[in-house]
């Protein structure tokens, strides 16, 4: 959220300087990324240069044709003499001057100079001049009320500061300047303004009808619509689109900077119709029928499910509710009649449809995180005065159509068990002091939320933590108390920290990623956001979204593993939790295998490999063990050779021997040989190397695959296994007969459980 710092003083009387607000608001009440600085340069004066003008005098320059020759009262004794080179202007403008000696936000400093022949003494502005906007094919014409030589910065935000706070995905009420100038004001014991706006002289107003019908209360509790005639689609004013601007929203027109404005000073999202496009003059809001379709204001003809909440006229749908308008009620240069929208929509349903649209839009992340129900008449009150005033409309009608909207509900504090959660003695009258600067008023045996915060604050713990952070500077520092000081590493930690050692030392980095996601099959109830709707059931997909993004910056050689906890469906109202490791390496498929076994070997594990087909995978380059899998991922999933991994952590330590016996090293030589079966295409080799240990006994010191084979030597649906064994006693070197003996065991073993037949 950007928050222009001018734009927060009108609404909260404080004389912080920028700094201290944004280390106030950071301890407090959310993270302050950053403090831009645009506009004009407040150092050496320079300030003192811009001026408010009227033009005197506006002649054709008598040497260029595309010139005018201008005489400028700036409030000296003398009017200035200035060349400009914009003609939507005339004599009787009040205009924006820069003097010589002024240095324009692009770093030019104006000085006196000859132009054709004429002396020009500063520069009549345009917005993108002084960074108010991008508009350069004419000057700002000011408000005519204007006295000559003003300074500039009293009439126009020549220099601001903008705020970025990123509020956390519960505090949807600091998604807007008043939410964060509520908080500015408590922090500071500062005055906090009423709600801006107030309602246009209603003597005016006529009494013409507005149909609204709600089909769905429980999808929108509540509609206002507001008739206007007799509007004027205009550009706004300088100080909006600088305002909008600063805020990081692009200026289109009078009537929809309104409704962005708004959206942004109170977080209550808006939308304008063209009154005459609706048919039969009526407003339903309703679900999507079977089939429906909706060509939306990015042009797109949206293919709508009978779960998405719309808004129609009498015939079809002409908005997605809470998302994007629809093309054919777009407001446009034409428009001379507007209807108003200023509603309140339920957060999941909203965030489905967003999501699976794939639609985005500032209106919908307010939707999804939750706007306060109640705050929509102060919206279309502010709304509907700033489009009498910018657009010279009538206000001509309104309706207010509502379901049951939510009562405030009470909780109760004890403040002892505040000063017990806080370490830290805070009276009862100063906690009732620090909740009710934020909105709690006090009720009996508790406090009344308020509508703003209606979602996040549920329980008593919630209101010790408003409390707490008002006093975080005067919570002592101290370690937890502790009856011992001493301990040691459970065997699963301690089998974490070999696993973390083993890919750290193959050369992986550790990372980490967010436990929600886009999408799965254990969705969240209530999402904060559509990129964090469920529970994540794998670790692997993020770390490919890891790898991209590395690549995207330039980096090679990546290397990334995760230890963290994944989801799964349990049988009780919570999903079971598992620990899992993943890597992803950028080489294929033999880079991820040979740390897959490095974490094998460091665990004394013997990995049982088998054939896989996930469909993530390169085909023919995987295999799964017990744990996991292991293999080359799909082309398709990411430019470039990868190998990947994941491993049931958990499983893989109940799985390491508690205890690693040491065995003598045989000082006899071992008699080795090659085998090759012939088996059925679907044994796996994995089968096939346990049947083997199990009939070659002791004597049998190893066992491993090195070729596959398929072809006519085989037959059809055959594939010829190749191993590597070793025959052994610790106690002498066997005979060749021996070892026959133990090699005859094998082959007559693989013949009974798979049919297999020894190659020659």
């Amino acid at each position: 959220m950007r928050v222009p710092l001018s734009w927060l003083r009108d609404y909260v009387r404080v004389d912080a300087t920028a700094e201290e607000i944004v280390q106030a608001l950071s301890i407090a009440t959310a993270e302050v990324k950053e403090v831009g600085r645009q506009g004009v340069s407040e150092e050496d004066g320079n300030l003192d240069r811009f001026k408010v003008g009227l033009v005197l005098e506006a002649v054709k320059h008598p040497n260029a044709d595309r010139l005018q020759l201008c005489k400028v009262d700036v409030g000296g004794t003398e009017p200035s003499q200035i060349v400009c080179g914009a003609w939507n202007f005339g004599a009787g403008a009040k205009v924006a001057v820069a003097l010589p000696g002024a240095t324009l936000p692009n770093g030019l400093t104006l000085e006196r100079r000859e132009l054709r022949g004429q002396v020009s003494e500063g520069m009549i502005l345009a917005e993108d001049e002084v960074d108010l906007g991008t508009d350069h094919h004419g000057i700002m014409v000011l408000d005519e009320s204007l006295v000559p030589g003003t300074p500039l910065a009293d009439v126009l935000p020549l220099v601001e500061h903008v705020l970025e706070v990123e509020p956390t995905g519960n505090r949807s009420d600091l998604l807007s300047v008043y939410g964060i100038a509520r908080e500015v004001a408590a922090l500071f014991h500062a005055e906090l303004a009423p709600l801006p706006g107030s309602e246009p002289d209603t003597g005016a107003r006529s009494a013409e009808p507005v149909s609204i019908e709600i089909e769905d209360f429980e999808g929108c509790p509540r509609y206002i619509g507001r008739l206007f005639r007799d509007v004027t689609i205009a550009e706004s004013p300088v100080w909006l689109k600088a305002r909008l601007r600063a805020a990081g929203v692009r200026a289109i027109s009078n009537v929809v900077d309104v409704t962005n404005y708004v959206m942004l000073a109170l977080g209550s999202p808006l939308h304008v119709f063209d009154q005459e496009t609706l048919h039969g003059g009526r407003v339903i809001v309703r679900r999507a029928r079977e089939g429906e379709e909706l060509r939306t204001l990015d042009g797109t003809l949206r293919k709508l499910l009978t779960s998405d909440l719309l808004i129609a006229d009498a015939d079809h749908a002409i908005a997605l509710a809470a998302i994007m308008g629809g093309e054919e009620t777009e407001v446009t240069d034409r428009t001379t009649s507007v209807l108003l929208e200023a509603a309140n929509f339920e957060p999941t349903g909203i965030l489905r449809s967003s999501e699976r649209l794939g639609l985005r839009s500032e209106a919908s992340n307010r939707w999804e995180k939750g706007v306060d129900p109640h705050i929509a008449g102060a919206a279309a009150t502010l709304a509907t005065q700033l489009i009498v005033e910018l657009a010279g409309a009538r206000w001509t009608g309104a309706a207010d159509v509502q379901g049951t909207l939510p009562e405030r509900a009470l909780i109760r504090l004890r403040p002892e068990r505040t000063d017990t959660v806080l370490g830290l003695a805070v009276p009862a009258d100063e906690q009732a002091a620090i909740l009710a600067g934020i909105g709690f008023d006090p009720g009996p045996d508790g406090f009344l939320v308020p509508t703003w915060r209606a979602r996040d604050v549920t329980r008593e713990i919630d209101l010790i933590e408003e409390v707490s952070r008002f006093k975080m500077s005067e919570i002592p520092f101290t370690l937890p108390r502790r009856d011992a000081m001493f301990g040691r590493l459970t065997r699963w930690q301690r089998l974490r920290r070999v696993v973390e050692d083993v890919l750290a030392g193959c050369g992986f980095y550790e990372t980490y990623t967010p436990t929600f996601v886009a999408d799965g099959e254990l969705r969240l109830p209530e999402p904060i956001s559509a990129e964090a709707a469920a529970l994540r059931t794998a670790l692997a997909p993020s770390l490919v979204d890891g790898a991209r993004y590395n690549v995207s910056v330039g980096n090679g050689e990546i290397a990334l593993f995760e230890i963290a906890r994944v989801y799964r469906a349990g049988l009780g109202r919570l999903p079971d939790e598992h620990w899992h490791v993943a890597g992803i390496v950028e080489g294929g498929f033999a880079d991820a295998k040979w740390a897959v076994e490095q974490l094998y070997r460091a665990l004394n594990v013997e990995p049982a490999y088998e054939r896989a087909s996930e469909p993530f995978l390169h085909p023919g380059k995987s295999a799964r063990t017990a744990e996991g899998w292991v293999g080359e991922l799909h082309p398709s999933l990411l430019e470039g050779t990868w190998g990947a991994f994941e491993l049931d952590l958990d499983a893989l330590v109940a799985a390491a021997p508690e205890a690693v016996e040491f065995e003598e090293v045989s000082p006899f030589p071992e008699v080795r040989q090659d085998l090759a079966f012939v088996v059925d295409d679907g044994v796996p080799a994995a089968a096939l190397a346990a049947a083997m240990r199990e009939a070659g006994g002791p004597e049998l010191r190893s066992v491993s695959v090195f070729d596959e084979y398929r072809g006519e030597q085989t037959g059809a649906g055959k594939r010829s296994l190749a191993f590597r064994v070793a025959f052994g006693s610790p106690e002498r070197t066997l005979t060749d007969e021996e070892a026959a003996v133990v090699r005859g065991r094998i082959v007559d073993a693989l013949a009974e459980l798979f049919g297999a037949v020894l190659r020659a």
